[in-house]
């Protein structure tokens, strides 16, 4: 940070009453925290496998379930590793043997390389647009297809649309699941990481899983092909039904999460949650648009992200803006390091207050003014 970017105090007045805005880790609430330290004493330094930790998986799983208003004969399942991870167990569990991607930012690229690394999948078909935009999957004879539903490097929200009668749909909902409403009818698999719309830690996966989906993961865990036991989706599906995990998870994760899930459900459920996150959203996207220097890094308005808000800046230097805002304790806003542009990434998650995010766009216009 330079002098003059250090030299740069914000008012009080100004400040934001939380100043946590990342797009993952993402805040926690404290009403959560201290719900959590609470339960401690019973809840942390015991075995994952008895009931006081069981009885917050099982919380955790029933309240997705509700939250998503899962069909009969839906299961959600988890284990540990967080997304990427799920990635590993999507190419050995889930993908037969060949898939097709949709690629248009770096978490949805990341699942290629994946799949293209996998000796036993056949090389994929890849349907690939520019950052900022997103394509869309085409019917064709693949057995599995990989969707996105956010893509949290860009800030770009897709919609989820099953291609065709035939083959899986999986969808990586890390930035979406617990923000923005999906159709259960149109995907097979939904899965996602607590750390983002759901307040909490990381190193765990979750994930929706349909008939199709429990019965594709049931016939390759049991067949031939060689697969880790911790990619083990069979394993996975069996240890969840016993609302546990296969090996030791983060208790802390669990609690948290399933003190969001709760909170959600509470206040309106999913459609209170993407109202929310619309709110705060709409905030930022209107302030880009009436500034000079701002603009919203997704041209269409239809795909930019409710809950991942990306802002060009023109003039005025971007990572000086984010380090004076860290400097005030206004933290995580620097855009996604491989995209290269001159950005602010901004979330919008459930968790965050709609005033706070008012609060930082004045700070920012603040800033601005300060850096000359």
């Amino acid at each position: 940070m330079s002098a003059t970017e250090n030299s740069i105090s914000v008012p009080t007045e100004l400040l934001p009453g939380d100043g946590r805005f990342g797009s993952g880790p993402s805040k926690v609430r404290t009403e959560a925290l201290q719900s959590f330290f609470e339960a401690a004493p019973s809840y942390l330094g015991t075995s994952h496998r008895q009931d006081n930790v069981k009885d917050h998986v099982a919380r955790l799983r029933s309240g997705l379930s509700a939250l998503f208003n899962l069909p009969e004969g839906w299961e959600v399942i988890l284990g540990n590793g967080g997304t990427t991870s799920f990635w590993d167990a999507a190419s050995f569990s889930l993908i037969e043997s060949s898939s097709q991607h949709l690629s248009f930012g770096e978490f949805s690229s990341k699942f290629v390389t994946v799949v293209e690394q996998a000796p036993h999948l056949q090389e994929p078909e890849v349907i690939v647009s520019d950052p900022g935009s997103c394509p869309s999957p085409v019917e064709s004879q693949v057995d599995t297809y990989a969707l996105t539903h956010n893509e949290t490097s860009t800030g770009v929200t897709a919609s989820l649309s099953r291609p065709g009668p035939d083959g899986l749909v999986i969808a990586d909902a890390t930035s979406a699941a617990g923000a923005i409403q999906w159709d259960s009818s149109e995907v097979d698999c939904y899965y996602f990481a607590p750390q983002k719309a759901l307040a909490s830690d990381g190193g765990l996966w979750l994930a929706a899983c349909s008939p199709a989906a429990i019965a594709r993961i049931e016939v390759l865990c049991s067949g031939s092909r060689w697969i880790p036991a911790s990619l083990d989706l069979g394993i996975a599906l069996s240890n969840s039904r016993k609302d546990q995990t296969y090996n030791t998870p983060s208790l802390a994760t669990i609690f948290l999460a399933a003190e969001m899930v709760d909170w959600i459900n509470e206040s309106g459920g999913l459609t209170w949650a993407e109202d929310r996150c619309g709110q705060s959203s709409g905030i930022i996207y209107r302030w880009a648009e009436e500034r000079s220097f701002a603009r919203p890094f997704v041209a269409n308005s239809r795909e930019r992200s409710p809950v991942v808000c990306t802002i060009d800046f023109e003039g005025v230097d971007a990572d000086a803006i984010s380090a004076v805002l860290r400097a005030n304790g206004i933290v995580d806003t620097e855009s996604y390091r491989k995209l290269g542009r001159n950005q602010l990434r901004i979330a919008t998650f459930p968790a965050v207050e709609p005033a706070d995010v008012e609060a930082l766009c004045a700070c920012i216009d603040y800033v601005v003014e300060e850096l000359g």
